[in-house]
């Protein structure tokens, strides 16, 4: 019983005094700017943590500005995607501010290799390469290709670029032009003169065959 006393009363003692070593560090308000090294462009939206009280997080914002209120001997750790992690402890300051400037490290992350192919398994690459048509040479090869038939199919599914349907536009316009030219029946019949003079000419002849049936 009195070995149970004594733990609980250094447990109590212990508890004490962190609480009172708590109290008497000083409370200092906490601010700074996240960025990167090199081209200093700040690091938005960092994690920024304190692990010496209770792990309490804060976040920075999109340019990297955080502040809030701490202790002086505080371990602060700061975490981002893509930077490597990076700890710091607040330092002693005369006043009941301070304004830290932190600069984060870009972690670069060399993948492996990797080499795509276009079988799924050696398996049916060895089918592909026995089944390999090797009887015909190049120039064979490509005359099938630039025939007729090869050439219409392939206009057939393959999309026009930018500068074909610029050149097909531009030919149906100029065609249109020329047709409105040469044939009349683009052609506004009031606004050409000779319509006008074969009107006036068929109004002529009636008046004379009116007069003459009329003797």
């Amino acid at each position: 019983m009195k070995l149970l006393v004594s733990i609980l009363f250094a447990v109590f003692l212990s508890f004490c005094s962190s609480a009172l070593h708590a109290q008497e560090r000083k409370i200092v308000q906490y601010s700074g700017i996240v960025t990167t090294v090199g081209s200093g462009l700040p690091v938005g939206y960092a994690t920024v943590t304190n692990l010496s009280f209770r792990n309490e997080a804060f976040a920075a914002n999109n340019e990297g500005y955080f502040s809030f209120v701490a202790h002086v001997g505080d371990t602060i750790r700061f975490t981002s995607v893509g930077f490597d992690p990076l700890v710091v402890t607040i330092p002693e300051v005369p006043g009941d501010k301070y304004t830290a400037n932190i600069i984060m490290q870009n972690l670069v992350t060399e993948l492996p290799m990797v080499t795509p192919y276009p079988w799924a398994s050696i398996e049916e690459f060895n089918i592909a390469f026995m089944n390999l048509d090797v009887s015909e040479d190049n120039i064979v090869r490509v005359r099938r290709s630039l025939s007729y038939e090869s050439l219409a199919a392939m206009a057939a599914v393959i999309p026009r670029d930018g500068n074909e349907m610029r050149s097909i536009n531009n030919a149906q316009s100029f065609n249109t032009m020329n047709n409105k030219v040469i044939n009349q029946r683009y052609a506004n019949p009031l606004l050409n003169p000779f319509a006008w003079g074969s009107l006036i000419q068929q109004i002529t002849k009636g008046s004379q065959s009116r007069k003459s049936s009329s003797y």
